[in-house]
């Protein structure tokens, strides 16, 4: 668990997509960046394919709680929001990189220069987006060949910041991870 003291006025001018698929997010890699963002006064909203529940997981196959889409990608834009973050999990980052309306906000608001905050095998999404060329990023380490594929330069290390963009491995980096969303957030 993420123990990051916030006194709940760091984001309060500041709005935030968190994407959730309808199947496979990773729970831990959802919930601790969403509430950390929420407790620093950000305006958060859940989106996805679309509106309903999202099914998160543990561990990748163990299923888990279920958190409310609140907006579906065809109804927003990334001129919606100052922020956005991706989880991970396998199913879920594979599906959300399906969805053209969910890829082509996140290339919007990457190309953009808005703070992007990918954990886990969420860089999937980046590299669907065709944002990873000549970024440094991180991800879960068997994404390192499609990183590499789209142009990007795939580094082993608990954090990455390029040009807003900001990723991480896995859930084991989750509290470097969310100091640096609250750091990139806040500018």
């Amino acid at each position: 668990m993420v123990d990051i003291d916030v006194d709940g006025s760091e984001l309060e001018d500041v709005t935030v997509a968190v994407f959730l698929a309808q199947e496979g997010t990773e729970e831990v890699e959802f919930v601790e960046p969403t509430d950390l963002v929420t407790d620093a006064g950000a305006t958060v909203d859940v989106v996805g394919s679309e509106t309903g529940e999202g099914q998160t997981v543990n561990n990748d196959l163990e299923g888990s709680e279920s958190y409310e889409i609140k907006k579906s990608f065809d109804e927003i834009s990334a001129d919606d929001y100052d922020a956005v973050i991706v989880p991970g999990g396998t199913v879920g980052a594979d599906t959300l990189r399906t969805y053209d309306e969910g890829v082509d906000l996140l290339r919007q608001h990457v190309e953009a220069g808005k703070p992007t905050a990918v954990i886990c095998h969420g860089p999937w999404t980046l590299v669907e987006a065709d944002v990873v060329d000549g970024k440094q990023l991180t991800s879960y380490h068997s994404l390192q060949t499609d990183v590499r594929n789209a142009g990007g330069e795939w580094v082993d290390e608990a954090v990455v910041v390029d040009d807003g963009l900001i990723t991480s491995r896995n859930p084991d980096d989750l509290e470097v991870f969310c100091e640096t969303i609250l750091e990139e957030f806040a500018q």
